[in-house]
Formats: C-alpha cells, structure tokens, sequence
C-alpha cells in the first residue's frame, strides 16, 4: 500500500472547557477521495483548519508528504503542497476570474505585483492561469470580476487557483454548498477527474455526492471520528445512522 500523502496522528483540539478535535487520526492516500462528514457542529471545518495551519492543535502529528508540518506556517504548507478550498469564499471579489488565478501562480514563482499593467501582459502568469481557467470551464469568464461570478462559478474558480499551486493534496470545506442538484452533479464529475490530479480530503454535506466520490469516508460526531471505512460500511453502521443520518438504530 502506498504511503498517506496527509496522515493524522492523535490529534486533539480544545476551546475552554470544549474539546473539538477529540484524538483523531486519519489519512489521505494518493488518488483517492477521502470524505470527512458529521452534523454541524462536529469540527470537521476546524479539522480543516488545523491540517491547513490556521489553527494549532493542542497535541498530535500532523505529516504531509512525510514530513512534520505541525510547527509550520500556511504559506509553508501551500507551498509545499496543501491546497484549501473554503467554505465561505476567499477570492478577491473585485479582481477578475484571471487576476485572482495569477495569484496563486506569483506565488508559486515568487514573482511580483507591484506593477499592475506589466504583470497583466506577462506571459510566464497569464498563460498558466488562462490554462487553469480552462481546466474548470471558466476560460471564457476570465475577465469578469468575481464579485460578478455565479455561485457554482466562484467554486470552479477556487479550485482554478487550487490548481495554480500545483497541489499534492486538496483540502475541499463543502464544495457543494449553495448549489443546486445540476451544479452538483458537474462539480461531482469534476472533482471525480480532479483526484487524478492529487488526493481529495473532501468535507461535505451532500451525501450523494459524497457516496458517488468517496473511496473512504470518516464520520465526525463532538469532535470524535465515530466511525470509517468504504461507503458500503458506512451506510450499513447503526452507529452512524443514529448519529449522523437521524435513523433509529
């Protein structure tokens, strides 16, 4: 079996008297779909947040490419591969679909922005993030402010600058989210194209999707993984069922 890409090890979490991340471990293996789901307030989004380096777990590992990303910052982990899609939109909504990509690709190069009009015409960034754009369909869109993008449009634009950071890994905080039935169904046949790129650790509330794309799935209940392993075996818990689908046991 190939080695984890994303491994946690006994990771822990505590607000107060709250405990949120309640000694999870798990892992992320090269071209899978790896879904983490659990009923709000679980502490899936701030799982996220601990392996992206926006919050610092209390106690545990946390390895990415087999190193020991714990101490290291979130420009570190991105640059060494760790790629987040939010929950809640991060783009620059007064930037166009274009700019917001060149970005992420000055950052992969280290180049710089200070002079708008000669980065604007420099191809080393424009034609990579033209050639990201086109990977999610928004080729067309480029220049058209964010803030003026459809909903399912803004998410294939995360992913475009995802993209532009030639990722090891996906972090995806509910893709779907906002979406209706047809946007869904595209994103799920994309994001299923998508783990050939890099594995997905996918948080997500719309169970068809997550059982359409999940090679593994991890249930997430007070902070504690509750249950894991292939959907067959998720579908068929009674532990997860009460705690998570709302059935009686």
């Amino acid at each position: 079996m190939a080695e984890p890409v994303l491994a946690l090890a006994h990771l822990s979490k505590s607000f107060g008297a709250l405990k949120v991340t309640d000694d999870v471990s798990l892992d992320l293996r090269p071209g899978e779909v790896h879904a983490l789901i659990g009923p709000n307030g679980a502490g899936k989004t701030t799982l996220i947040h601990q392996i992206a380096g926006t919050i610092r777990p209390d106690g545990g590992t946390l390895r990415f490419r087999g190193r020991d990303i714990g101490a290291m910052s979130v420009a570190a982990r991105a640059r060494l591969g760790l790629a987040r899609s939010f929950q809640v939109s991060s783009l620059v909504l007064e930037f166009s679909a274009l700019r917001n990509v060149m970005l992420a690709v000055q950052a992969r190069q280290g180049s710089s922005f200070h002079f708008f009009k000669r980065v604007m015409s420099d191809a080393a960034l424009t034609e990579p993030a033209m050639a990201m754009l086109a990977r999610v369909g928004l080729e067309k869109r480029a220049s058209v402010a964010a803030a003026e993008l459809s909903h399912g449009e803004r998410r294939k634009l995360e992913i475009a600058i995802a993209l532009a950071l030639r990722p090891h890994a996906f972090l995806l905080d509910e893709p779907m989210a906002g979406m209706g039935p047809e946007g869904s169904k595209e994103l799920t046949r994309f994001l299923d194209r998508l783990r050939t790129e890099a594995p997905i650790l996918l948080v997500e509330h719309d169970m068809d999707a997550v059982f359409a794309l999940a090679d593994r799935i991890s249930v997430l209940v007070y902070g504690r993984i509750i249950a894991g392993g292939k959907p067959a075996e998720i579908r068929k818990s009674a532990e997860v069922r009460k705690a998570y689908l709302g059935e009686a046991s």
